[in-house]
């Protein structure tokens, strides 16, 4: 199993603090997510069906009805390297670690790429796979590149693997609309801007022969009753979305505005984290743990990545932590 944010009950065994102490930045989903309503009784009590109005709601919310509703973006993740021959796959790197882990383990040839790396590959990629906006670094790439970039794949009979799972919170470069081309695959999620992460609800956008193929790899009742019932609602929730879409934006550079005034170098980001590349990642996260504040650290490259903190207090939180550990670090220097 790969490392992900979360894991509060590790970190709250691991550093000695309640697990109600805990300020959970590390997974970059909204911290006010849709307040999900009560779940009808008959949602629990029968299995799930298709023509319950969710992939209408999607529809409606993507702008295309070439989707299949999945358990997360992850169980699509790990289902398409399992829909075509083995071949050489370009992922952008650094980025979400899952895509690259689910290539490599059904027998494709993977090969890591950076963001000014990947134009140049594409004629010796069978697959390349890009998440759009990236995570961690937050780098996006515009509409028009991607499609050209799709062009050219198809043109081989190769995909272009989009992961738009953060781009609910700004959609103007989602390239979802396009989903029925051949050889553009979308993946969308509704765990990180909705907030709905334990609901697994994702969606696979692609052209109707990829679709029904995943649909037989995934098997039936992919999702479950009550998470189609909430997903259905959150999708048709135009007015939230805009107020949120909103309210996102701020935060987020809130966020790097607060992050900045502490000296810490905030390079990019997108309206639900912010990315720091630190040489010592490993020191600020192991601090803030102290503090009962999770963030997420990355290796490779050496960084940190900062959601959202949410409601006013976990804001305060946060800037004290941060300002005691600065703190701290300069009268260390100075005994030194």
């Amino acid at each position: 199993m790969l490392e992900h944010g979360g894991g509060l009950r590790e970190a709250a065994a691991r550093y000695q603090i309640p697990l109600s102490d805990w300020l959970d930045l590390s997974t970059g989903i909204n911290p006010e997510g849709w307040p999900a309503p009560a779940i009808a009784a008959v949602a629990w009590q029968r299995l799930p069906e298709w023509d319950d109005g969710l992939e209408s709601a999607a529809a409606d919310y993507y702008g295309t009805a070439q989707l299949l509703p999945v358990a997360g973006s992850q169980a699509a993740i790990q289902a398409l390297p399992l829909l075509r021959d083995p071949g050489r796959v370009g992922v952008l790197y650094p980025s979400y670690a899952e895509h690259a882990h689910a290539w490599r383990r059904a027998g494709h040839e993977v090969e890591l790429l950076p963001a000014d790396g990947l134009a140049a590959a594409l004629d010796r990629l069978n697959v390349l796979v890009v998440i759009n906006p990236n995570n961690p670094t937050g780098i996006c790439f515009s509409s028009n590149v991607l499609l050209e970039w799709h062009r050219r794949l198809a043109d081989r009979n190769g995909w272009l693997v989009v992961d738009e799972a953060f781009a609910d919170a700004a959609p103007t470069d989602s390239v979802a609309v396009h989903a029925g081309l051949a050889g553009l695959v979308v993946l969308r999620s509704l765990g990180k801007f909705h907030g709905l992460a334990g609901a697994r609800v994702g969606f696979l956008l692609a052209e109707s022969a990829l679709l029904e193929r995943a649909s037989e790899q995934l098997g039936p009742w992919a999702v479950t009753g009550p998470s189609r019932a909430v997903a259905m609602r959150a999708l048709a929730d135009r007015g939230w979305q805009e107020q949120a879409r909103v309210k996102l934006a701020r935060s987020s550079r809130r966020l790097a505005e607060l992050l900045g005034r502490q000296g810490l170098p905030v390079a990019s980001g997108t309206a639900l984290f912010q990315w720091l590349p630190l040489a010592d990642a490993e020191f600020w996260q192991d601090a803030l743990a102290r503090r009962g504040i999770l963030v997420r650290r990355f290796s490779e490259p050496s960084g940190l990545r900062f959601g959202l903190p949410g409601p006013e207090p976990a804001w305060r939180r946060l800037e004290l932590a941060l300002v005691g550990i600065r703190a701290e670090r300069m009268r260390g220097d100075r005994i030194r």
